[in-house]
């Protein structure tokens, strides 16, 4: 039994440290006008960042996505509950202790992150141009790629003009959206306090 515990722990911590890890923040440069927002949807973050600057480590996302868009909410969550249309007890247990992988949910829209999320609660942050550099490393690292470096686009999106894609990581009970959200201000050298 002590045996079957130390595996499972073994397990779950695994889901921990796999990726996307934190990227190191480059310091310095000067203050920008680059706005970014947190979003929170009860039980799902997501990070809100302008399309034209997330288009230059994803420019994939230029040919999926109208030119007229201006912001992007990217999310990362388990494969299988993130994608499902219908929620239940099980598919909550799976996403928790044996996750079938990790996916990217982006949507694609126009004017202002506050009213377009007006259901929920939202945060602005300022960045300067080497921390919002070192965010965007963040989130092109956190997609998975094919043999010829292209996205690995899945299902359509849950709600607006969205898209899911194929990501690196492994979801878990300690691993989860909000922790991939922390590792991006991480990766912006912002400090997090619970």
């Amino acid at each position: 039994m002590k045996k079957l515990f130390i595996a499972w722990l073994s397990l779950l911590l695994y889901g921990c440290t796999t990726f996307p890890q934190a990227v190191k923040p480059t310091t310095g440069g000067q203050p920008s006008p680059t706005e970014i927002y947190i979003v929170s949807h009860g039980w799902h973050t997501g990070i809100i960042a302008p399309a034209h600057d997330v288009n230059t480590v994803l420019p994939q996302l230029k040919k999926q996505f109208a030119q007229e868009t201006q912001w992007y909410e990217i999310g990362w969550g388990d494969k299988g509950f993130y994608q499902s249309q219908e929620i239940t007890i099980a598919l909550t247990l799976q996403a928790m202790f044996w996750s079938s992988g990790a996916v990217m949910h982006i949507v694609a829209f126009s004017g202002q992150p506050e009213r377009y999320f007006a259901g929920s609660e939202i945060k602005s942050l300022l960045l300067h141009t080497n921390q919002r550099n070192s965010l965007m490393r963040y989130l092109g690292r956190s997609f998975a790629r094919d043999a010829e470096g292209n996205l690995i686009p899945l299902k359509q999106g849950i709600y607006g003009d969205s898209q899911f894609y194929a990501a690196n990581g492994r979801y878990g009970i300690l691993n989860t959206c909000n922790k991939w959200t922390a590792k991006g201000l991480e990766s912006a050298g912002l400090t997090i306090n619970p």
